[in-house]
């Protein structure tokens, strides 16, 4: 058995995509994953399946989601050593004890076609994608004029062409530790 993570795209996020964590959770046992568990409501699933069964796990649980959120799925699947390599390059390390950013990951369903020069700068939003990584870009948020940090996907999406989902460091550290166990 291999260790997983599932970021799920749009789960629970403004009223939208409202999914309960235990329904989701037993969608991925039925699918076949084992010892499934979630990590706070935005859909975030750690599991464990075979290299061979995991994309039928995926199918799956894909296909529950359609019918559950009258949407098409987007599942961001990482394994356990990607995980750590995330973890381990992350190139804002030193930046975590600012409380005037939030620092955030922003898995790509895909790697992008062609891979930008960074930073890239939303002023708008006051958002500094400072690196990327295989399929992750590693971002800084800072307030807006309204008070506000400015929040990543919608930006990343647009600089990259490719659907993607949002963690916060800390909810992408503490998930890294989980699979640890």
């Amino acid at each position: 058995m291999s260790a997983y993570v599932a970021f799920l795209r749009a789960v629970n996020v403004a009223g939208h995509g409202t999914l309960l964590m235990t329904d989701l959770q037993e969608a991925f046992l039925k699918a076949g994953a084992t010892n499934a568990r979630t990590f706070i409501q935005s859909g975030n699933v750690v599991f464990e399946a075979t290299p061979k069964s995991v994309a039928t796990v995926v199918r799956k649980v894909g296909d529950w989601l359609r019918r559950a959120v009258g949407a098409e799925p987007q599942i961001m699947l990482r394994t356990d050593r990607e995980m750590a390599d995330i973890v381990n390059k992350a190139p804002f390390k030193h930046m975590q004890k600012d409380a005037a950013i939030k620092l955030y990951v922003v898995l790509l369903l895909d790697r992008p076609k062609t891979k930008p020069k960074f930073p890239l700068i939303s002023s708008k939003e006051a958002l500094e994608a400072i690196a990327m990584s295989d399929r992750e870009v590693f971002l800084v948020s800072r307030r807006k004029a309204n008070g506000f940090f400015g929040f990543p996907n919608a930006f990343i999406e647009d600089q990259l062409g490719v659907p993607a989902t949002s963690r916060n460091w800390s909810t992408v550290t503490k998930i890294h530790a989980l699979l640890q166990v």
